[in-house]
């Protein structure tokens, strides 16, 4: 009789320990087939949506995102930054954005955005490629002094883009700043790569 105490203190010892083990293996199973279902590096090359939380992103303040490789840049504009868009329009190329190649046909052509204050923008210069450099300051000498509200400007050849990417006259650059398809899933989260007419 007495091995039957031991038996069960074994049993239960053994039952514990499977399980213990078992759950293990089922963690150890289930964290790589969940990460699955994200995206792959190569998917997100290919064009793979982005999700961007802007609920943190404050008046006058940007965010870099990456999307089929490249820079997009996401921008709280404040509200004198969006009223400042019309009075550089006699100095720009294509002040109300006559290319339709160059943003979706459901954003505002002055303001290039689907909200007036969210500006979203593909970070390469129309020119050869390179990376905008935001120079927000208003009236920056070296940029136009008066001329100048805020924007992007490209030091590799010196074009200058105002803060919808629209591009100013006598610079390399032909074309305005790229706007990518993007939409609203909320307030608070956009996604590059989703035209807003489809989501």
């Amino acid at each position: 009789m007495s091995n039957d105490g031991v038996n069960t203190g074994r049993r239960r010892f053994l039952t514990a320990a499977t399980s213990v083990v078992g759950a293990a293996g089922a963690v150890g199973v289930a964290v790589p087939f969940v990460g699955s279902w994200n995206p792959s590096a190569k998917a997100e090359a290919a064009g793979a949506p982005v999700k961007v939380d802007i609920s943190k992103l404050e008046a006058g303040q940007m965010v870099v995102k990456e999307w089929r490789g490249k820079p997009v840049y996401v921008m709280r504009r404040t509200d004198s930054q969006v009223a400042g868009l019309d009075k550089v329009d006699e100095f720009l190329k294509d002040p109300m954005s006559g290319n339709a190649a160059q943003q979706p046909a459901y954003v505002d052509p002055q303001a290039r955005s689907i909200k007036p204050e969210i500006l979203v923008l593909v970070g390469l210069c129309t020119h050869l490629g390179c990376a905008p450099k935001k120079r927000f300051e208003v009236g920056a000498a070296d940029l136009g002094g008066d001329t100048w509200q805020g924007g992007f400007f490209c030091p590799c050849h010196g074009s200058k883009f105002d803060l919808a990417g629209r591009v100013y006259k006598g610079v390399p650059a032909s074309d305005n700043l790229v706007v990518p398809p993007y939409s609203y899933e909320s307030d608070n989260v956009l996604v590059i790569g989703v035209d807003q007419e489809a989501a």
